[in-house]
């Protein structure tokens, strides 16, 4: 064979992978896609991939089922999904949990920012400060000015060592330089009948756990962590209005897919997200949540994760709390 000749094949074979990839772009999609997520049946996240995959079905011309993962904090879903084939057939529900979890496991199997690549935003949620109807702390102000006279004295029910909620109150006690004491429980659901039942004084609620209960009246909120007001509850002032200046922690929902997925196949993706999140119906089911419905670019929804990586690793650090 001729050195030309050689070199044309070489040149042709390097090339064809990519050629394959642009090809498969160009006919996305056109099979099942699977949307994975690592929380139960039945909870919120399990509603937002349905509801989500259901109506991004319509449009993309393909079915998208829904696989639940459960485990480790979500960690068995999105280590599924880090290592999946890149080209779009296999994509991640990512919650608001993920970064918190990215800064307290420190054996994770795949990293927990640049092993996928992120898409878009669905909805976002501020977390409520809740106690008992009955308790005596009618303000974040008084629950503050307990937990000082009484340093460990006050007891926070979370969902558990190294959840959002124990990382939220975590970093409330830190700025409002006050110590809590830390309850955990099995979960969000038994950490709100904890609260209910009196067993702790205190919780941080996702604003969907918590909006059934403070409608009933069987809670009441005293801050909530976005840096705006909560539209079904307008009354409750955020914390950073109580004394914690600038304060913001937010929960969300939002859609990647493995690391090097082609840029069309996002680009679809996130088009397909942006149209699903306008239909009413869609729009008013997460609403019904207690969510701001909110799409971002893929860049927007990476510097989101990475922001909050570096948040909760400085948490953690400061706490000392880790998990293997």
């Amino acid at each position: 064979m001729r050195r030309r000749d050689f070199i044309g094949l070489l040149g042709a074979a390097v090339a064809w992978p990519h050629a394959a990839r642009a090809q498969a772009a160009t006919d996305y999609p056109n099979r099942v896609i699977k949307l994975v997520h690592g929380f139960p049946p039945g909870g919120n996240v399990d509603v937002v991939a349905r509801l989500m995959a259901q109506e991004m079905a319509k449009h993309i011309g393909q079915t998208i089922i829904v696989e639940t993962k459960p485990g480790i904090a979500g960690n068995l879903a999105a280590e599924a999904v880090a290592g999946a084939a890149p080209d779009g057939y296999t994509l991640l529900l990512v919650a608001g949990l993920h970064p918190a979890v990215a800064a307290v496991y420190h054996n994770l199997k795949y990293d927990p920012l640049n092993s996928f690549a992120w898409i878009s935003t669905v909805s976002f949620y501020p977390f409520v400060l809740c106690v008992r109807k009955d308790s005596s702390f009618k303000t974040f102000a008084d629950l503050i000015s307990a937990a000082r006279e009484r340093p460990g004295g006050v007891t926070s029910g979370t969902a558990g060592n190294g959840s959002i909620s124990h990382m939220t109150t975590e970093l409330i006690a830190r700025l409002a330089k006050v110590k809590f004491l830390d309850v955990p429980y099995r979960g969000e659901a038994p950490a709100l009948t904890g609260t209910l039942g009196g067993e702790v004084d205190l919780m941080i609620a996702t604003s969907t756990a918590a909006l059934p209960h403070l409608r009933s009246g069987a809670l009441r909120g005293i801050g909530v962590t976005g840096k705006t007001r909560w539209k079904d509850f307008p009354d409750i002032p955020t914390l950073a209005e109580s004394g914690l200046t600038d304060f913001e922690v937010i929960s969300w929902s939002g859609l990647a897919a493995p690391a090097k997925a082609p840029q069309p196949v996002i680009a679809r993706l996130h088009a397909e997200i942006e149209r699903a999140i306008k239909v009413p119906e869609v729009r008013a089911r997460l609403e019904g949540f207690g969510a701001e419905v909110r799409s971002t670019t893929p860049a927007e929804m990476r510097d989101l994760v990475a922001r909050q990586i570096a948040l909760w690793t400085r948490v953690a650090d400061d706490a000392g709390i880790r998990l293997d």
